[in-house]
């Protein structure tokens, strides 16, 4: 069972069923369809409406209840989930990476080396492998393959893909649809060691995404940690909260005085856009960042969180004039109609309308540099 809606507890309480007790007030919320919607989100208790009826009470609590248990595991929370589909709401916690060390293998301290220095860094994330499990030994700060055993969750050996997949997928319909408690303890699946590398990566992406709480491996590769971390950044990632990064100056190529300036918004997919392309310019620069709560450069204008107010209030906190004698700032191509606006509000720089795309920055600053010379 999914949970009630505000509409749905609407339906039982006095205002839908037009009684004397209509909006009486006595739960604390001004009406009843108010207190429907706190009680949706569990801001509320059902105990605070007198007139809730039984019915309501029984569908309430069991609508209520946690479809999957969260556990933590040193510091590594899995499991939690309550929905089958992120666009649904959002997922909780991502699927943890763990990595098998055998040490009773002769290369064992090699690989625990690999595995513990390993680190990718995306869309402003630092990502790295979550959990260390070890077999015939110990090791501090890692768990014993024997204790995760003990744990309430559910092991999955991944010996046929087909059966794995649907055995998580019944799984968690079972817990999310039914909220059956015999399916709640988050599963892991764990994968043997294989020459196949290929299709384990291909097997591992898919119970990312349908639907394992941990993936535990016995075979440790950097390129396969870098493909399967990408994934699981991207179905993660809460669909109502947009990346974003610091709104600063960022600098590349060690700019002076006298550097090219660009201009965005924080929107993460926007921002490593043009980064990487400032990085690989032969030339150095800044690049202003300016706060548009995630929105990339068209929403965050048509939003009103690109005005030029906005630019200039930026421009002065951070008290850009003063570091730079230049006094261009190039903007976004899709911006162009901004440009009066902006330099009516900016008295201290010129704006020059860049690029529509980043990969045509590097086109755009050749060109730039030819007609000023």
């Amino acid at each position: 069972m999914t949970e009630l809606s505000g509409l749905q507890i609407f339906k039982y309480l006095p205002a839908a069923k037009k009684t004397d007790q209509t909006n009486c007030k006595q739960c604390g919320s001004p009406t009843c369809m108010a207190f429907a919607l706190k009680l949706a989100k569990h801001q509320t208790d059902i105990e605070k409406c007198p007139y809730a009826p039984d019915e309501l009470k029984k569908i309430y609590i069991e609508s209520s209840k946690q479809p999957q248990k969260t556990v933590e595991i040193q510091g590594v929370k899995i499991g939690g989930e309550n929905v089958l589909y992120r666009h649904e709401k959002t997922f909780i916690n991502k699927t943890a990476l763990a990595v098998v060390i055998d040490m009773s293998k002769p290369d064992w301290k090699e690989t625990l080396e690999r595995v513990q220095n390993f680190e990718i860094t995306r869309v402003n994330e630092h990502l790295k492998v979550d959990l260390i499990i070890t077999k015939n030994g110990t090791i501090p700060d890692t768990l014993s393959y024997e204790d995760l055993q003990k744990l309430p969750l559910t092991e999955i050996v991944d010996n046929n893909f087909a059966t794995t997949a649907a055995q998580l997928i019944n799984i968690r319909r079972k817990a999310v649809l039914e909220k059956d408690e015999k399916y709640s303890d988050p599963v892991y699946v764990y994968f043997k060691h294989t020459d196949n590398l290929n299709l384990l990566c291909a097997r591992a992406s898919y119970y990312i995404c349908k639907y394992a709480n941990m993936l535990v491996f016995e075979d440790f590769d950097e390129n396969l940690m870098s493909a399967l971390m990408t994934l699981r950044q991207n179905i993660f990632t809460d669909p109502q909260k947009p990346l974003q990064v610091e709104s600063k100056i960022y600098e590349f190529n060690n700019p002076d005085e006298n550097s090219l300036i660009f201009m965005t918004t924080n929107f993460a997919l926007t921002f490593f856009a043009v980064a990487n392309e400032l990085e690989s310019l032969p030339v150095p620069s800044y690049l202003i960042v300016i706060p548009a709560e995630g929105m990339s450069v068209l929403t965050a204008w048509s939003a009103e969180k690109f005005t030029a107010k906005i630019v200039a209030n930026t421009l002065k906190k951070l008290d850009f004039a003063n570091r730079v004698k230049n006094r261009k700032i190039i903007i976004p191509g899709l911006l162009a109609h901004m440009k009066e606006e902006l330099e009516e509000e900016i008295k201290d720089f010129e704006i020059v309308v860049g690029t529509v795309e980043a990969f045509a920055i590097g086109d755009f600053v050749k060109n730039l540099k030819s007609n000023q010379a």
